[in-house]
């Protein structure tokens, strides 16, 4: 007997996309669907290839809702799987276990939601299918959450659906900590994870598998984003074949500029990459966030004139298409390395002025009171942008000195 079952989790719906909106409204309201889009993909998929069931690892929401609209567009959306005949199978989330709203959630007779006061085994018996499971009942679990799995059944194709960071070694807080060896102790064939919003296959004997979020949420989810689907024959996992959903694409870009002469050749190389960005997007809305890089005498030039650059970059990405969308322009470019001529006796060396007054012991200090009057007064959506500690704090010397110096060569030049 062969069949196929969706893997997804992270669903997050109706999460604002970072950023966005805090840098140009119109631009974030084309993406504001997004989500719910990404989900409406998921039950078409499902649909559309006969899936005989489907199975969340969590977050699905992202906390409380701001109104029941969002609760009610997932339960209509499982109601089309239902009236296919095709089961849904969720543990809640550290997310899910926030949201007081999602627990008096009406939802269709086919979704089936694993206890959070015990973990315990659902059946597909006409598929022989047995997953284990358990919801967080509160935002922080130990250990002993998935100590508490039941024994595998034998005869049975055994699914472990579990929302956990593993190790805590991706990135992520160690919510339900486990490693790849306590997984496999139970037997199980298939562990369906969720929390990590990258795609991941961990391991193939057993599959612990992450397939990542649905629709990335900012510019640190670049990519394509969507869910797995597992075949099965005879019993046993033979494939995990990722499946694209999301319906809108972030992208981080660098973009070297060493050989351009002057900032219209920079230009035309960004223009370049974003038409390969935009293509392998597939029709998608895109928010490309574009870093320039390299030795190049254009540094300081660029630095000082980063935001007319940024804003000719986005006329280039709305040439390409009305929602392609340059999110961020950034300078990481360097001077490159040359003798400097010796200057004239009563010369003022501005360069080495500038460097000296960096180097001042008083002038961290003073640089760090600035920036927490500079923190406190920033829109709250650009605060966690913001660092005030002294690793982040030290560029900041160099490019007020790029600042000034391109300045001044621009003025000159004009």
């Amino acid at each position: 007997m062969r069949f196929c079952f969706l893997h997804a989790a992270d669903l997050h719906i109706d999460s604002p996309l970072a950023g966005l909106g805090v840098k140009d409204p119109a631009v974030a309201a084309r993406f504001a669907q997004a989500g719910r889009r990404a989900v409406e993909a998921l039950i078409d998929e499902a649909i559309s290839t006969d899936a005989a069931f489907v199975v969340i690892s969590g977050d699905i929401f992202d906390g409380d809702w701001k109104d029941v609209t969002t609760g009610l567009f997932f339960a209509r959306a499982l109601g089309r799987l239902d009236r296919k005949g095709i089961p849904t199978f969720i543990v809640k989330g550290n997310h899910d276990a926030d949201s007081l709203m999602s627990k008096s959630l009406p939802y269709p007779p086919n979704v089936r939601i694993f206890s959070s006061s015990r973990a315990e085994t659902l059946l597909v018996e006409q598929r022989r299918v047995a997953l284990h499971g358990r919801s967080f009942g509160t935002r922080l679990v130990d250990g002993a959450f998935v100590a508490s799995y039941p024994e595998r059944r034998e005869g049975w194709l055994n699914i472990g659906v579990l929302h956990t960071a593993l190790d805590g070694s991706r990135g992520h807080a160690a919510y339900a900590p486990c490693t790849v060896e306590d997984l496999a102790r139970f037997g199980y064939d298939y562990w369906a994870l969720g929390h990590v919003h990258a795609a991941e296959i961990v391991a193939r004997d057993p599959w612990i598998v992450y397939p990542g979020n649905i629709q990335g949420r900012s510019v640190k989810e670049t990519g394509a984003k969507g869910a797995m689907r597992i075949t099965v024959d005879d019993g046993r996992i033979v494939e995990a074949t990722p499946v694209s959903l999301d319906a809108a694409r972030w992208a981080h870009e660098l973009v070297e500029i060493d050989d351009c002469a002057d900032e219209a050749a920079a230009l035309a190389r960004i223009e370049a990459r974003l038409g390969a960005v935009h293509a392998q997007a597939e029709a998608r809305p895109l928010a490309a966030r574009i870093r320039l890089i390299g030795a190049t005498p254009l540094h300081e030039r660029l630095v000082a004139g980063r935001e007319t650059l940024e804003q000719e970059a986005r006329a280039l990405g709305f040439r390409l298409a009305e929602d392609c969308w340059v999110e961020r322009l950034e300078i990481a470019t360097r001077p490159p390395a040359r003798a400097r001529a010796p200057a004239a006796p009563d010369a003022i060396d501005l360069e080495t002025l500038l460097r000296e007054a960096a180097a001042d012991p008083g002038f961290d200090a003073t640089l760090a009171e600035l920036a927490e009057l500079v923190s406190d007064k920033l829109p709250r959506g650009l605060r966690a942008e913001f660092s005030a500690n002294p690793a982040a704090l030290a560029p900041l010397a160099e490019t007020a000195r790029d600042l000034l110096l391109g300045a001044l060569e621009r003025e000159d030049a004009a």
